[in-house]
């Protein structure tokens, strides 16, 4: 019997995604055995400084992908919106799942919507992309930072430290907990991250039976989406320290990707769209990048990065 061994973070959202692909590849073929190497990341340690400042979501696959290298295991299940855009030589990332709900969700014990915070409240979240987006829309609130693991996050929030908090709505559902919060809602108006509720299968690289796994594994047309979504992430050169939402949509033989880049604090916004069929989608996240390249991304993402999380660098001297 063939073996194959998952590398997997040891956080309680990574374990279930582990254990989900475990079981998929066990109904996929029976002739398989599959174990779980679990490990901690550097981005599950430092839990007191944002992504960014710690050298960014790399940090929550690069044990994993190390892992692989050395022979301890096989494939890594990765949540896509962390992994790079780069992928170290001697590994692939060869299949995507079936892209589910993409939404931030709102949370609240005090409030029941977002349109029903008061002025100043104060909402939890890390992400640049979602600050930007919030401050943009209700630039009267006083967005806080919020780190560590999904229950930490709720447990904050349950003790008022928040008045309310933002999560990406497929986590809370994996696990079953968007029912121990009072009040919840989809936040329609945000665009998500690159790669948002998809998994990524990462391989060692040149393996036919590694391979054969991941193509069983793999949707085509997420992966197309997120390909785009990727590329354009890569042409536009953002960094984790950065606030830039990129989001792909294939129906049928219509594709389409729109993408945000503005300041932290939504002051500056630009926003572009385009769409073509799928024959001719190829490039379509490159092309975005470049359209917005001329109409100056470049200048306003180094504006927005040497302004992310000024509160975390110390005065230079």
């Amino acid at each position: 019997m063939k073996k194959i061994v998952i590398a997997t973070r040891e956080s309680q959202l990574a374990l279930w995604q582990a254990y989900h692909i475990q079981s998929r590849i066990k109904e996929l073929f029976s002739d398989i055995e599959v174990e779980i190497n679990k490990m901690t990341s550097k981005g599950d340690i430092i839990l007191d400084k944002p992504l960014a400042l710690i050298g960014g979501k790399g940090h929550f696959t690069k044990e994993l992908e190390d892992a692989m290298l050395e022979g301890r295991a096989n494939l890594a299940v990765h949540s896509l919106k962390d992994v790079p855009t780069f992928i170290p030589k001697g590994l692939k990332l060869a299949a995507v799942t079936k892209r589910e709900d993409q939404s931030d969700l709102f949370l609240s014990h005090k409030f029941k919507s977002f349109e029903d915070l008061p002025k100043g409240a104060i909402v939890g979240t890390t992400s640049l992309r979602r600050r930007m987006q919030l401050l943009a829309k209700r630039p009267d609130l006083k967005v806080k930072d919020l780190r560590g693991n999904v229950n930490t996050r709720l447990r904050k929030l349950k003790e008022g430290q928040y008045d309310a908090i933002i999560l990406a709505y497929i986590g809370l559902k994996r696990l079953n907990l968007i029912e121990d919060i009072p009040y919840t809602q989809k936040l329609e108006f945000m665009i998500p991250p690159m790669g948002q509720a998809a998994l990524g299968i990462e391989i060692l690289d040149n393996d036919p039976f590694l391979q054969r796994v991941a193509d069983a594994l793999n949707d085509k047309d997420t992966l197309l989406a997120t390909k785009l979504e990727r590329d354009f992430i890569s042409k536009i050169g953002a960094g984790c320290s950065a606030p830039v939402a990129v989001n792909a949509i294939v129906n049928k033989d219509s594709v389409s990707i729109k993408a945000l880049i503005g300041l932290v604090d939504g002051s500056k916004i630009l926003k572009k769209e385009l769409s073509s069929n799928r024959e001719e989608s190829k490039n379509l996240g490159k092309k975005l990048a470049d359209l917005m390249i001329k109409e100056g991304a470049i200048e306003l993402l180094k504006e927005a990065e040497e302004n992310a999380f000024k509160e975390y660098r110390p005065d230079r001297i």
